[in-house]
């Protein structure tokens, strides 16, 4: 769904001026679009004269730790109280790249009851509504281009700065994959070229985020295409496990595997990949997809999850080998809609 921000930016723009003590969240296992959108919504307020603060449920990988003001980013897991007092004290709050208060995990617990205006900065499908305001659109590639475009309408680009754009050139570049998908609009390379124009450094950016791998990262990404990863080319697809036992093995940190998903697309004639990560109470699952077929409803039927039309995630409460079994017999249901990419 694309939307007019025009009709939403007035009545922002108003709020922002009324509010001083802000709050921003991510959502639980944020990813770079999640830190990227928020940190670039914090840097914009901060230049503003604001006192912003993003809270995020949990920790974030370590390649995202560069970002200007990611130091500044309270662990919701290790900082309760701190966040709470935070959340209890806010006059406006924002929820960054996710539309549903799920995905905030238990730090939804410490919001539910507050008073702050509400709003929500989202590209995925299907928001909740649970915020005063919903700047929701699908078709942009990411959050980050959307807090972008949201701050131009406002007319306040005079409050952006590197720091700004590094941030939301992070954002953008790891929700498209190195623009490898959710790139289709000139837009969003009309978007690029003006956050370098701010002083953004796109080198900076995709060296920090994908060029920073620990050994242990790279023998895992090995180990996960060499002996992980199953090949189904009678369903046009392929599927990678990583197991407890091999995290442990690669001592595996949060993001590790991050892009893997991804690595099965490239074989010819290969048009839907998963990825099975096996955790002590359920198995996290991600899927990509070439062309039409919808991942997105995919996971929304099967594995309670969701996201976009050519990637999703998911998860499967079923022991990691009877969530295999299931994966491959639902690929039989679909094979056709899979092959006719």
């Amino acid at each position: 769904m694309e939307i007019d921000i025009k009709e939403k930016a007035v009545k922002l723009k108003n709020i922002i001026e009324s509010s001083n003590n802000i709050v921003i969240f991510g959502h639980v296992n944020p990813d770079g679009d999640a830190i990227g959108s928020s940190l670039g919504l914090f840097h914009y307020l901060k230049n503003k004269g604001k006192n912003p603060t993003v809270i995020m449920p949990n920790d974030f990988p370590a390649f995202l730790k560069w970002i200007p003001a990611a130091n500044q980013i309270l662990n919701f897991e290790k900082q309760t109280d701190e966040a709470a007092q935070l959340i209890e004290n806010a006059d406006l709050i924002f929820y960054c790249d996710f539309n549903d208060l799920k995905r905030v995990s238990k730090l939804s617990e410490k919001e539910k009851d507050t008073k702050a205006f509400k709003v929500m900065i989202d590209h995925h499908p299907q928001p909740t509504g649970f915020a005063n305001i919903e700047i929701s659109d699908t078709s942009v590639s990411s959050t980050s281009e959307l807090v972008y475009e949201a701050i131009q309408e406002m007319g306040d680009i005079k409050y952006l700065n590197s720091d700004f754009a590094d941030s939301i050139l992070t954002g953008i570049i790891t929700d498209t994959g190195l623009f490898h998908h959710n790139s289709e609009k000139p837009r969003t390379f009309e978007v690029v070229a003006e956050l370098i124009k701010l002083g953004g450094n796109k080198e900076k950016v995709i060296d920090q985020v994908y060029n920073t791998f620990t050994y242990d990262r790279l023998k895992l990404l090995g180990n996960s295409l060499y002996n992980g990863m199953h090949v189904l080319p009678e369903y046009s697809s392929a599927y990678i496990v990583l197991t407890k036992e091999n995290q442990e093995k690669f001592n595996y940190q949060n993001g590790d595997s991050e892009g893997h998903v991804n690595w099965p697309l490239s074989i010819n004639n290969i048009n839907f990949s998963a990825l099975f990560t096996e955790k002590d109470d359920l198995v996290k699952v991600s899927f990509r997809s070439k062309d039409h077929f919808d991942v997105n409803l995919f996971a929304r039927e099967h594995y309670h999850g969701g996201g976009h039309k050519k990637a999703a995630g998911g998860k499967s409460y079923k022991p990691l080998n009877e969530t295999l079994e299931e994966f491959v017999s639902l690929l039989k249901k679909y094979q056709e809609e899979i092959k006719s990419q």
